[in-house]
Formats: structure tokens, sequence, C-alpha cells
């Protein structure tokens, strides 16, 4: 099973200058809970926003760049290799960036989407890629409002590829 697991605006933002642009408490805590234990597939420039292997997961680092190098981390070439490098896992998560999204997406890898959706537009300089309803239904939703933790209203989504 593979799951692209991702926190985008409305307006399918995602981050701005390699770094998030809203903070969600809740988000991370649940994003923290459904990956420990799981391969997480990243490109390099997500993983350098990171700045280091997530706890009690398997980091994958997808890159172009042979040389790269990162302790505690598996190296792919491809978002291929890097599923391969996870096939033992029954639960791989994808977690970014956007170009590592696109691939995904448009090369029908995913199983899962796996969404927390802040209900509010931002100025971004990277974009989640649109969910086709002809290709993902829409199979739990759980809505929140804002509180004093979190400064925006949000919702959990998951999608499930639809199979023709």
């Amino acid at each position: 099973m593979i799951t692209i697991i991702a926190a985008i605006a409305k307006n399918n933002a995602l981050g701005k200058d390699n770094d998030l642009i809203w903070h969600l408490p809740a988000d991370l805590k649940r994003f923290k809970k459904v990956t420990s234990g799981h391969h997480i597939i990243m490109g390099r420039n997500t993983f350098e926003s990171i700045g280091k292997p997530l706890p009690n997961r398997t980091t994958v680092i997808v890159t172009k760049n042979a040389d790269y190098v990162k302790e505690g981390c598996l190296i792919a070439n491809s978002v291929e290799q890097a599923l391969e490098m996870a096939e033992e896992d029954d639960q791989i998560f994808v977690i970014g960036g956007a170009q590592i999204y696109k691939y995904v997406m448009a090369n029908n890898l995913a199983d899962i989407l796996d969404i927390t959706l802040v209900h509010n537009e931002f100025e971004a300089d990277v974009f989640f890629p649109e969910i086709d309803s002809d290709v993902w239904d829409c199979i739990e939703r759980e809505d929140f409002i804002a509180d004093e933790k979190n400064e925006y209203d949000y919702s959990f989504l998951r999608f499930k590829k639809i199979v023709n």
C-alpha cells in the first residue's frame, strides 16, 4: 500500500521558500502517529527542510545526485528505486515534496491520499497536484475548527483510488 500524505491549502498550496506556510500541531501529531514504524519517501529538498531523519521511521530520500549521502537515511535515484527499497513495508508513505507528489500521481503509483486540508488560501511557490474526482474517491472526512493551538480550520481527508 502506497499512501501520499500531505497538508494542503484550499488553493493546493504546499509551501513557500522550502518551508511549511502554516503550523498545525494537530496535523503534525497525526502525521507522526500515522507514519511511525513505516518507510517515508521524500525528495532531497523536503529532507533538507526537515533537516534530519524522523524518529521511528525509515527515511528514503530521492535525489538525482549519485554522490548524495545522509547518515541514517536510504538514498534512491528514482521514485521507483525508493519504492523497491521500501517494498517489504506494507504501508509506504510518500511525504513530498511537490515534484515527488506530481510524479507519483501522474504515474498512478499511489493507492491512498491522506490529506490535511487547511481551510484557507496562502501565497506559495509549490502546489499539490489537482485531486481528480474521476480517479480519487473521498472515503473519510473529519472536520475541525481552529482553536488556541491550531490557527486555521482544517479537515483530515482520506481518498481511495477508484479502480475501473
